[in-house]
């Protein structure tokens, strides 16, 4: 059997794009059909297109192409592991952001490229395992400094109608039904016996 070239890309919310990592590998000659991406944080491995190269489409001999080594995981342990892998399963990885994967050493002398690329690949992981953190604390920061500026995150809290302090005392006095409360005021049946549990100021 022939063996394969595949690509990866990724990027963290379907917000962004892959273009950029797309480009890369159309310029290396990669078709369409050869692409698996995925829009998903690198924070966990559990992707659906990263989860189909590894259950049903990459073979032994076969290379798989990501732009950066943060493409795979955010995670030092988890890269590790990726790396350890690819390797156990005779899978060539080759990363277009550290120019000694992508070169093509002579049968006998891989051990260059394993010795160059493993060091490479401890100070890269680390880095992206750094980066992650950071974007972790500057999110924090971000929301700790909107609470202080009285930002709310999250759905809009529903107002209490103006005449309900009246109705809800005609309802529990028992002179109208629940039905005609909620007529009244205006409220779907969800929301007025939230506010009814609640009792609360919304």
């Amino acid at each position: 059997m022939e063996n394969r070239v595949y690509y990866y890309a990724r990027v963290s919310s379907k917000e962004q794009n892959l273009d950029r990592q797309l480009d890369s590998f159309r310029a290396l000659g990669a078709s369409e059909r050869d692409i698996i991406t995925d829009k998903q944080s690198g924070k966990s491995l559990d992707r659906p297109g990263y989860n189909a190269l590894k259950a049903a489409i990459l073979r032994r001999g076969d290379t798989l192409v990501i732009k950066s080594l943060d493409r795979l995981s955010r995670n030092k342990a988890d890269i590790k592991a990726e790396l350890e892998y690819f390797k156990a399963h005779g899978i060539r990885l080759k990363i277009l952001d550290l120019p000694t994967t992508m070169l093509d050493y002579p049968t006998g002398q891989e051990w260059v490229l394993d010795m160059v690329s493993n060091i490479l690949v401890e100070v890269l992981s680390t880095l992206a395992e750094q980066e992650r953190a950071t974007i972790r604390e500057r999110q924090r920061e971000g929301i700790q400094s909107a609470h202080a500026r009285g930002v709310k995150f999250g759905r809009p809290e529903t107002q209490k109608p103006d005449n309900w302090e009246a109705v809800i005392t005609e309802w529990r006095d028992g002179r109208i039904t629940a039905k005609r409360a909620m007529e009244k005021t205006g409220l779907k049946r969800t929301t007025f016996y939230k506010m009814v549990v609640l009792d609360v100021n919304i």
